[in-house]
């Protein structure tokens, strides 16, 4: 080749590509809705709702109606304004194929049509139209009824009147696109808990959610509370047995940002804390929590010091002292919010703190003086998780001391894995020294750490920190993290990117794993929102038909492989003239004859006979059944293994379940049991 000679790569001027108005969206659907997921296909729902709720925020919707219908189409209603139908001098169409066909269009960036909105980027409802099969739109304003229709985003024609109208509003109808979302199956539940909160935060509007999808299987529920988040406090607390009967509850306007805060303490040993901004939750926080925390310390700390409640002149009440058994909720308005993302998880805006802070810091100072029943709760539940926590801080140091994490003090049980790369590296978190045994021979030694744990692990649910700290199974799970915990959790100091939760298909793998999940949750969430926490699925049964060897997870897979590998025999049998095939050397007993047999390892076997093809079924009991090499080849093999990851969808909902089926109340308990139980699958009793 000559010296001048330019090496063709491929790459030129017509590999740059434009994409064009929505086709950006469907291209890389995660940048707008999250995921392509469960996650994202609720988000559409939550994009159009988000439009009906701005409309009642600002005073022109008092209900809102949301309906499931047949073959996955959505259909929401509001009696807003309705959006405008007259063309856009700038861009010649009506406003509403304008909203609907182009990004960052709509009347939320200070155009006048709305003074606080969730909807600030105006891609919401034009990301609705591009992700869908089909949208329709229908508009009631100026005494008229308006329809549109799109097609993929694009409008199959012009806006046309169709009709009178006395009322005002609008109605969205779309039906999401399966070849872009991994499931269209809309979860009724996740709607209506997002609908409830909506209700909470927009005092005055009715809001209903109609699931029609089976006509036998109507379901409706209607959402209106006038005491706002008030009520939604009452609500989170309703399992819980509180420190003070009254709500503290404060509504006011600083620095152009409405500010409305309630809390209420209980007996319980976390803190329950949901922000939100102009109606969108915020499950990151941001800098109106940074301001309610504040407030919150100064205000508790100043009545303290003034009813002379600490023993020290310099002794302090802090952060995590004032929030444990907090249940609070922060609601704000704002005309400008800077969120991180489209899915608007954190705010940033830096006034909002300073408004949130000196409302909340008045209004609690005026609350404690003028209520010094419901102040001396209040602080005598404070100043004991003050002292828990020097309890806690006096075990921790004890544990986890200076240097503690760097290797030499790793639990003896531990095998740990030979990578100090975290982001290649995994735990796996077994139940008994019999399944820890197997998985520790049967491991990649190079990336996978293995950790027995023995017995139960304590409940976390009614545990402080000082007494978790002194079990030693959770103990080991702390140092092994590496992350510490508490007040001094750093995730940056994660040693393994992924922790497998495995243990046995029974009730007592079942009560471990929810044990696990419930510290994770309560006192590393970060580990569950970062996505880090994995559940292991260990097959339960292996099927072997001659050399033919399947492993199957649940009962339908195992009755859906018998049926695939005795056809392939009868198959492979009429290939060769009906003769019989190696596998079917074994005597044939009558058609669906099986017997008990007793496998090597004491395990139960069962034979059957199908079609003159003998069945070998295997259930495994538990993980210490399995070979090592059966135990990797089904469930550590990370090129054939099946594995959950564990999210948080929705906090509120999450809060509340662990409370109920892990803390003290016997009675909730009971009640969510009974009516669950018949939607319960794969129960081993």
């Amino acid at each position: 080749m000559a010296k001048d000679e330019k090496v063709n790569t491929g790459y030129s001027s017509a590999n740059i590509q434009v994409l064009e108005g929505l086709e950006a969206v469907r291209r890389r659907p995660g940048m707008y809705i999250g995921s392509t997921g469960a996650t994202g296909l609720h988000h559409l729902v939550a994009e159009i709702v988000d439009n009906s709720i701005d409309e009642a925020m600002a005073g022109h919707a008092k209900n809102i109606r949301v309906r499931l219908l047949p073959d996955s189409v959505v259909e929401v209603r509001d009696d807003g304004r309705g959006i405008p139908v007259d063309p856009h001098p700038q861009y010649k169409i009506s406003a509403l194929e304008l909203v609907l066909t182009k990004l960052h269009a709509g009347g939320k960036f200070g155009g006048g049509g709305y003074k606080v909105s969730g909807g600030l980027h105006g891609v919401g409802a034009s990301v609705v139209n591009a992700l869908s099969n089909w949208l329709k739109a229908e508009v009631r304003r100026d005494g008229a009824t308006w329809e549109q229709e799109y097609k993929m985003g694009e409008p199959t024609g012009k806006i046309q009147k169709v009709g009178t109208a006395k009322d005002t509003g609008t109605m969205i109808t779309f039906r999401p696109n399966e070849k872009i979302f991994e499931t269209i199956d809309y979860d009724f539940d996740t709607i209506v808990q997002r609908l409830r909160q909506h209700a909470y935060l927009t005092k005055g509007v009715r809001i209903s959610c109609y699931d029609e999808r089976d006509p036998a299987e109507f379901r409706g529920m209607t959402f209106f509370f006038e005491g706002g988040i008030m009520s939604y406090v009452r609500h989170l607390n309703h399992s819980k047995e509180a420190k003070h009967d009254s709500v503290f509850y404060v509504e006011k306007e600083a620095d152009g940002v409405q500010v409305d805060v309630a809390l209420q303490y209980t007996d319980d040993f976390k803190e329950t804390l949901f922000a939100f901004t102009n109606s969108i939750i915020n499950p990151e926080g941001g800098t109106h929590v940074q301001g309610f925390r504040n407030a919150l310390t100064r205000a508790i700390n100043s009545y303290a010091r003034a009813k002379n409640l600490l023993k020290e002149k310099d002794e302090s009440l802090t952060g995590d002292d004032v929030r444990e058994g907090l249940t609070a909720v922060i609601s704000i308005r704002i005309e400008e919010p800077q969120f991180e993302g489209q899915t608007k998880g954190k705010l940033g805006n830096t006034e909002a703190k300073g408004a949130v802070e000196s409302v909340v810091s008045d209004a609690l100072a005026i609350f404690m003086e003028e209520n010094p029943k419901e102040a001396e709760a209040i602080l005598s539940k404070v100043i004991l998780a003050q002292k828990a926590r020097q309890a806690a801080r006096v075990a921790r140091e004890s544990v986890l001391r200076k240097g503690a994490l760097e290797g030499f003090t790793l639990p003896g049980k531990l095998a740990d894995c030979s990578s100090r790369d975290a982001t290649q590296s995994e735990i796996y978190i077994v139940e008994g020294d019999s399944a820890g045994g197997s998985s520790k021979q049967g491991r990649n030694r190079e990336f996978q750490a293995i950790l027995p744990l023995r017995g139960k692990i304590l409940n976390v649910e009614r545990s402080r920190l000082d007494k978790i700290l002194g079990n030693n199974e959770l103990k080991s799970l702390i140092i092994a993290f590496g992350t510490n915990i508490g007040e001094q959790f750093d995730i940056s100091k994660l040693r393994y990117h992924r922790i497998v939760i495995m243990t046995d298909a029974d009730v007592d793998g079942s009560h471990i794993r929810t044990l696990l999940l419930t510290f994770l949750y309560r006192y590393m969430p970060e580990l569950l929102l970062q996505g880090h926490v994995y559940i292991a699925q260990p097959p339960l049964f292996r099927i072997q038909i001659g050399k033919d060897v399947r492993y199957a997870f649940n009962e339908e897979e195992k009755v859906l492989f018998i049926d695939e590998m005795v056809k392939a025999v009868e198959a492979n049998r009429a290939a060769k003239g009906g003769k019989k095939v190696e596998v079917e050397a074994e005597a044939a007993e009558p058609e669906e004859a099986a017997e008990k047999q007793e496998g090597a390892a004491g395990e139960a076997l069962e034979a059957m006979v199908i079609g003159g093809v003998k069945v070998n079924i295997q259930r495994y009991k538990g993980l210490g059944e399995m070979n090592p090499d059966q135990l990797w080849e089904t469930t550590m093999n990370p090129v054939s293994r099946k594995m959950k990851v564990v999210r948080v969808e929705d906090a509120a909902k999450a809060d509340e379940i662990f409370d109920i089926l892990m803390g003290a109340e016997v009675e909730p308990r009971k009640r969510f049991i009974q009516t669950h139980a018949k939607t319960v699958k794969n129960l081993d009793i």
